[in-house]
């Protein structure tokens, strides 16, 4: 019987894809150094992703490279947007900007230099993404990166458009 409710247990609580939680509300910076609060990460009830990272973490770049080869088709589809969480610290969040101009990633980049809304967000290691659907809740996330990991966030994003449909 005990075996039992421990399963019973991990269906209910440890299924990392089928966490549903909303975004804290943290005070963050954008690209040009003006306050961001999470609570405005929004996208008119399409879906989100979030991607924390930092110019110095290589799985993080390589996610963020693979997802910016796909991302306007994303868009498209599914009318997706991407907010890519910088956790470069002050002494380095300058080099943040020519990084993202240099890879000419199209994405919403946000600062997080004292990591309040990573330790919000419970994120240990970066990279760490979160897909929200059009309410803001998480329905998947994954920590590390992959090669193909972006292809199981495009099937996420598929589905949660179609569902709106």
């Amino acid at each position: 019987m005990k075996n039992w409710g421990i399963l019973i247990f991990v269906l209910l609580f440890g299924c990392a894809g089928a966490q549903t939680f909303t975004i804290p509300s943290v005070e963050l910076k954008t690209i040009d150094g003006k306050k961001f609060n999470s609570s405005q990460i929004s996208n008119n009830g399409k879906p989100i992703i979030i991607d924390f990272w930092a110019t110095w973490c290589k799985p993080c770049i390589m996610e963020l490279n693979a997802i910016a080869e796909k991302y306007s088709d994303w868009q498209k589809e599914t009318g997706v947007v991407l907010y890519a969480i910088s956790i470069d610290d002050a002494k380095s969040m300058n080099r943040v900007a020519p990084f993202v101009n240099a890879k000419g990633w199209e994405y919403e980049i946000l600062l997080d230099p004292n990591s309040d809304f990573k330790r919000a967000m419970n994120v240990i290691n970066v990279p760490h993404t979160f897909v929200l659907d059009g309410n803001g809740n998480v329905v998947y996330q994954h920590t590390t990166y992959a090669e193909g990991d972006e292809n199981k966030i495009y099937e996420i994003l598929k589905k949660l458009s179609s569902s709106k449909q």
